[in-house]
């Protein structure tokens, strides 16, 4: 099958600007005093280092020094489209001029090695696919601790049995002592006055404090004059 071959419009629009490009080219440098084949090597070697500064554009977009070089090329192209519409005397061409066309095939030797040996960024490594299934997530609760088991009550106490009631003996009491008749009308006297001062009858404590007698005597006076 034979394919019909399409003319691209963009296409053709590059090729008549690179021609014209080149032809100026051509005419500027044969006007710098560059004549024979070396007039038409000067566009040549400007159209390479754009060609070759617009690859390591298109490689490495942040590369500074390829935006450097393809801005000093399309300067020279541009510069000899402009000299060649008639802004320049082409018979007389000055001197600056002169010196930048020789100084050319240096300046663009640089910059075509510089371009062609400037390190090419490695791509980075794809991400390998996790195959592993992702684990799900995992979701802590807190389970309250059980609650202490309480021991089981004990059974009430039973109550003691009772025991029946013992009726205390009555005591007898001890036998009054012997009191001399004279010390108990003394002890009489001392009661009365006791009770004349006071008016509360004397108490076994302060008639044995008065006679300095043993206890169990003033016990005994003491029953006796109550």
């Amino acid at each position: 099958m034979f394919r019909t071959l399409r003319l691209d419009p963009v296409l053709i629009q590059a090729v008549i600007a690179g021609a014209l490009s080149f032809a100026h080219l051509h005419d500027l440098a044969a006007a710098a005093g560059q004549d024979g084949w070396k007039a038409w090597a000067y566009p040549v070697s400007v159209d390479l280092l754009l060609v070759a500064a617009w690859r390591r554009m298109r490689k490495d977009g942040g590369n500074r020094d390829a935006w450097l070089w393809f801005a000093i090329a399309l300067i020279a192209s541009l510069g000899a489209n402009v000299a060649t519409a008639g802004l320049l005397d082409m018979n007389d061409v000055p001197d600056w001029l002169r010196i930048l066309v020789a100084g050319w095939p240096a300046l663009a030797f640089l910059g075509g090695t510089l371009l062609a040996h400037a390190p090419t960024p490695e791509p980075e490594p794809a991400a390998e696919p996790d195959l592993e299934p992702a684990a799900p997530d995992l979701v802590v609760e807190h389970v309250p601790d059980p609650a202490p088991e309480l021991p089981p009550a004990e059974p009430a106490l039973r109550e003691p049995p009772s025991t029946p009631e013992v009726t205390p003996e009555p005591v007898t009491p001890a036998p009054a002592a012997s009191v001399p008749p004279a010390l108990l009308d003394h002890a009489r006297k001392i009661a009365n006055a006791h009770h004349a001062q006071t008016g509360a009858p004397i108490d076994a404590a302060t008639l044995r404090a008065r006679l300095g007698i043993p206890e169990p005597l003033a016990d005994s006076i003491a029953l006796q004059l109550a």
